[in-house]
């Protein structure tokens, strides 16, 4: 009996070729996996691999069948954290009862910017070749922008049942207990939020200076009658039990 031998596989050049850079981009790609915040880009793994980012692109799509994803920015939690969130957040839940979740209003104040959107990357002029870039003038291709640019205070506040107006603050005013409860407050949210939801609701505010002074306390004491989430928490469930 004649043994015959298995005939060799001919592979192309270029094929092996474009094995070989589907394997680097794999493992430039993949490499992230293992060390946290060392990916790399198109333009680093085309210029490791010795490849066009065409290619680069190519490959990643086609044959790893992989798509980009754009990082997004995210508050840090540690283990204490999660727990005081999960305390806090059922501490609440015990607090107020399903049918007053509605009535809870979250106001803030926002600052804007005034200034028109650009992308530096896409921002650009085109000149004749034989121009020089020294022979352009400034206008053309210099974005400017000022040392105090202006800007915009709003405040709003939401709820289940809708939202107040959004009011403007007044230009260069600072932001103080006693601006806030007078203005902010009783002027701007608080007849609106009546307006909305009557007599019962709970403003929910963070703790910035302006929003826990003393005077804002006093104010919101006094006109609304009930301040602390004990006896904002009371007053729902006396609510609830007529």
């Amino acid at each position: 009996m004649v043994v015959l031998n298995a005939l060799p596989v001919v592979v192309d050049h270029g094929q092996r070729v474009y094995a070989e850079n589907v394997k680097s981009v794999c493992e430039l790609v993949h490499s992230q996996e293992d060390r946290p915040h060392s990916h790399h880009s198109v333009r680093q793994i085309a210029r490791e691999a010795h490849i066009s980012r065409s290619s680069v692109h190519n490959i990643i799509k086609k044959d790893l069948q992989m798509k980009c994803l754009k990082r997004r920015k995210a508050q840090k939690l540690t283990e204490a954290n999660k727990v005081a969130r999960r305390q806090r957040a059922k501490e609440l839940l015990k607090k107020y009862p399903a049918h007053s979740v509605d009535f809870i209003w979250f106001s803030d104040e926002k600052l804007f910017t005034v200034t028109a959107p650009s992308n530096s990357q896409n921002d650009r002029i085109y000149i004749h070749s034989s121009v020089r870039k020294r022979d352009v003038s400034e206008a053309r291709l210099l974005r400017t922008r000022s040392t105090f640019r202006k800007s915009v205070m709003v405040t709003v506040a939401v709820s289940s049942l809708g939202c107040t107006s959004i009011h403007f603050i007044e230009p260069a005013v600072k932001i103080n207990g006693d601006y806030y409860w007078n203005t902010v407050l009783r002027q701007m949210l608080l007849p609106d939020i009546r307006y909305i939801s009557g007599d019962t609701f709970v403003l929910q505010q963070d703790s910035v200076p302006a929003h826990r002074a003393r005077a804002t306390v006093e104010f919101l004491t006094r006109d609304t009658g009930v301040h602390s989430t004990r006896a904002v928490a009371a007053k729902f469930a006396g609510l609830a039990s007529r």
